[in-house]
């Protein structure tokens, strides 16, 4: 098996798709700010926004109610070149911390954590030596 995607589930997708594109600044290789999927390259991973409910159809999830759960299931790893630049960057430009940058030892990283519109956790690092 070889993981190809990361598909984010949005309940706002104009608004998902503008914070990937213009915020993170992530090319976009498919899709636009109407058409409900899109592909933003990523490394060797593409990172997707599909509307949820599009999704909840497909799986037979539909009357399903869109609950939010007390813990962050899932988080979005971006490697920047320094992630004290890029939360400089991203406060310049309204967004707002979960967390702090940090050195993290133990993981050698240093980490900065953001959410994107639909709430969903975003981490940024760098390495540390």
């Amino acid at each position: 098996m070889q993981l190809t995607h990361l598909r984010v589930l949005t309940q706002d997708y104009k608004a998902s798709f503008s914070f990937y594109r213009d915020i993170l600044e992530l090319p976009v290789k498919r899709g636009n700010e109407v058409s409900g999927y899109a592909e933003f390259g990523a490394g060797d991973v593409v990172l997707s926004l599909f509307c949820r409910t599009h999704m909840a159809g497909v799986v037979g999830a539909a009357e399903l109610p869109a609950s939010a759960v007390a813990m962050d299931p899932m988080v979005i790893i971006l490697r920047v070149d320094d992630v004290d630049q890029a939360v400089e960057r991203l406060e310049g430009m309204g967004v707002s911390l979960a967390a702090k940058p940090t050195d993290r030892p133990g993981w050698d990283i240093r980490t900065a954590h953001l959410r994107d519109p639909d709430g969903n956790l975003i981490e940024l690092n760098h390495r540390i030596r």
